[in-house]
């Protein structure tokens, strides 16, 4: 004989779906919309550096060296990579907006730093300092997104969350760029860098919420892993033993290598062009603009098209981009170069992030993010040293053609090992990978 249905049980079981988060863009719009502004101020805070702080590096502290200039983006990558790590598994730990909070505090000193540094040395702490809270805030703010969304337009979430972080970039870029050059390389640009520490702290603390519970209901809805994962097994499956995170992780660290080249190279190379810093602020500019605004449609295309021809050939555009820099001999062709190298990093940045999203489950997703993004950073310190030796031996030519090589292969790495990620989610996040 079969038992009734319970119904206390059945009334239980429906106030607690009813309860339960909901997953998705248009149900989370206003807490996304707000994780979004948080992060054009995180991008704000490291573009007030992107044009001037190597003209500072030579004209003030008198550094003749590439590698000695670009040291600042060596020491900015470096901590910003390893705290890309520890934001991704605090987050598990801790909770999303902890870390969110902390991120902007470290933040406070960084403007003062920039602005009064008597040495060189106070100019590289500032950046120790900025890394180690754009490593925390940006990471926090990508996992949030991640958590509010769910499976569904993973890629067009990443979109906007880039778009956001790398318009500001491009902003603050042209901005301090125009600053400089009426007034002076500092103090002035650096007023802005209060601004930003100050909305950014008090959104992140006042209104931002708590998203770890979402990720729990998409980890509900999914399944549990096939396995517990120890954080040394997240490392290892998303560094090298999976071939989709680890496709993903070292075409995230060779498209950040290009870009602490471009940061800190492009300026160099447009200056001995003769380029003023009202244009070098300019050119600075394009290529993050244009890499922030093209995420919001490459992201969308890739959970329509797919993840691995977007990253592929976004790598090879790239560095088609950083060659037509090197030829060019002009304002105009500087500028194509620049908005080629902001387009195929468009195609690459919030896919790669959405492929992490696909591969891994919801319960080891933020550390997932967070060894990823250790790897993608820790480019921005290769990709540094390596163009400032190479400049310093071969010249700024030949040291950008060096990396825009790199890049190209990089493109075939991933056209060779990285299977497509997207539809594979749901089957992939109830196993181990």
């Amino acid at each position: 004989m079969t038992a009734a249905p319970d119904p206390d049980a059945r009334a239980g079981s429906e106030r607690a779906s009813a309860s339960a988060p909901r997953l998705g863009l248009r149900e989370n719009l206003g807490a996304f919309a707000l994780l979004v502004l948080v992060n054009a101020f995180v991008g704000a805070m490291v573009g007030m550096e992107r044009s001037i702080l190597p003209a500072i590096a030579e004209e003030e502290f008198h550094l003749a060296a590439h590698a000695a200039v670009l040291s600042f983006i060596v020491v900015f990558g470096i901590t910003k990579a390893l705290t890309n790590y520890l934001a991704g598994r605090w987050s598990d730990r801790f909770g999303r907006k902890q870390i969110l909070v902390g991120g902007w505090l470290v933040a406070v000193p960084v403007p003062f730093l920039l602005m009064w540094a008597p040495t060189w040395g106070w100019i590289l702490g500032a950046n120790l300092l900025l890394g180690a809270s754009q490593g925390l805030t940006w990471s926090t703010t990508v996992i949030m997104k991640i958590d509010l969304v769910g499976p569904r337009q993973r890629g067009l979430a990443m979109g906007l969350n880039e778009f956001a972080g790398y318009f500001a970039v491009a902003a603050a870029a042209l901005a301090t760029g125009w600053i400089a050059a009426d007034y002076a390389l500092r103090p002035a640009p650096f007023y802005l860098g209060i601004a930003f520490v100050a909305l950014g702290l008090g959104l992140s603390a006042l209104a931002v919420r708590e998203t770890r519970h979402h990720a729990a209901e998409e980890a509900r809805q999914v399944g549990a892993p096939a396995a517990t994962l120890s954080p040394r097994a997240i490392f290892w499956r998303t560094s090298w033993r999976d071939r989709d995170l680890s496709s993903v992780s070292q075409a995230g660290l060779v498209n950040n290598l290009n870009d602490g080249m471009a940061w800190g190279l492009f300026p160099l190379f447009f200056a001995a062009a003769k380029m003023d810093l009202e244009q070098i602020g300019a050119l600075a500019a394009i290529y993050p603009a244009t890499w922030g605004v093209a995420q919001i449609g490459t992201g969308a295309l890739s959970d329509r098209i797919g993840r691995k021809w977007l990253i592929a050939g976004g790598m090879w555009v790239q560095a088609l981009g950083i060659v037509a820099v090197v030829g060019a001999d002009a304002f105009a062709g500087f500028a194509l170069g620049c908005a080629l190298l902001g387009l195929g990093t468009a195609m690459v940045y919030p896919t790669l992030l959405a492929a992490i999203g696909d591969v891994a489950h919801p319960s080891w997703r933020a550390s997932a993010v967070g060894v990823y993004r250790l790897w993608r950073d820790l480019g921005y310190a290769v990709g540094a040293l390596l163009a400032g030796l190479a400049a310093d031996a071969l010249g700024l030519a030949a040291a950008m053609l060096l990396i825009a090589g790199l890049t190209a292969l990089s493109g075939l790495q991933v056209a060779l090992r990285l299977r497509e990620t997207l539809g594979r989610a749901a089957s992939s996040q109830s196993a181990a990978p």
